[in-house]
This record gives C-alpha cells, sequence and structure tokens, in this order.
C-alpha cells in the first residue's frame, strides 16, 4: 500500500483498506473463491477494499507469492475502482519482481 499510497495517495484518501477472514458467499455460490472485493461508497461510508485472508494464504505458495499476490490484487481493485489499467496504477503490476 505504500507504493500506491504515494501514487494514488489523494485519489485514495477516503478509500478505507480491510483484512477479513473468508468471504461471505451463499451456500449455492460455484465459483472460485474471491480473494478480495471492493464495496463502493453508501452515504458517509467509504469506499471499501477488502482483502480475503485465507483463500490469498491458501493461493500463495510461499512468503514471496503472498506478498506478490497480494500486491496485484491490491492493484487490479484500484484500477477497477480508478477506471485504470493495471499497469497504469502500478508500473510492477503482475511482474515476480517488487
Amino acid at each position: 500500500m505504500r507504493r500506491l499510497g504515494g501514487r494514488w495517495g489523494r485519489e485514495l484518501a477516503r478509500v478505507r483498506f480491510t483484512v477479513e477472514e473468508v468471504p461471505s458467499v451463499e451456500p449455492w455460490f460455484d465459483g472460485p473463491v474471491p480473494l478480495g472485493q471492493t464495496i463502493p461508497a453508501e452515504g458517509k461510508r467509504p469506499v471499501r477494499i477488502t482483502v480475503f485472508r485465507r483463500p490469498v494464504e491458501a493461493r500463495a505458495k510461499g512468503e514471496a507469492e503472498l506478498a506478490r499476490l497480494i500486491r496485484d490484487l491490491l492493484v487490479e481493485e484500484v484500477a477497477d475502482l480508478l477506471g485504470l489499467s493495471p499497469e497504469s496504477v502500478d508500473p510492477s503490476y503482475d511482474s515476480p519482481d517488487d
């Protein structure tokens, strides 16, 4: 988030970033488990970008992959929120190097 905050601080000033254990899905849900979610602003409640800890940890194989997965997930959510491509939000998106 430091990298994104440094580059997009003004645009993300009212966005809340949260972590939850698992997503809430209906029993009949049939698809890949979401790793994250953006919840739109409502009234005085700001936009919220949530990372689901357990699905992310289950997908990653090691600490380095976990860090890249979280980075890419946050970049994708921010890009979607701002209406931009992930590569324009963070040029290191989807690359193996930090």
